[in-house]
């Protein structure tokens, strides 16, 4: 399974990624994570992509399905 990082206060989606196997955590806005093989964000800024070492998903206006969809295809795609 996936070490997945999510912006905190999304600790709904974390639990819902670690009752699939994922390993997950919880990060702050300001917080410099790396070695992650994915990354949830509230959203995505425009230039400001490179703050992260690992592919992320920005859930703006996405539902916890929709969440979890966009995690299964985007890990789909890596391997």
């Amino acid at each position: 399974m996936a070490k997945i990082a999510v912006e905190q206060p999304f600790e709904d989606i974390a639990v819902a990624l670690q009752g699939k196997g994922h390993e997950v955590k919880l990060f702050d806005t300001n917080e410099n994570v790396t070695g992650y093989d994915l990354g949830i964000v509230r959203a995505i800024n425009e230039g400001h992509n490179d703050e992260f070492n690992f592919p992320v998903i920005g859930m703006k206006g996405m539902s916890l399905d929709g969440v979890m969809e966009a995690v299964d295809q985007r890990l789909s795609q890596m391997q």
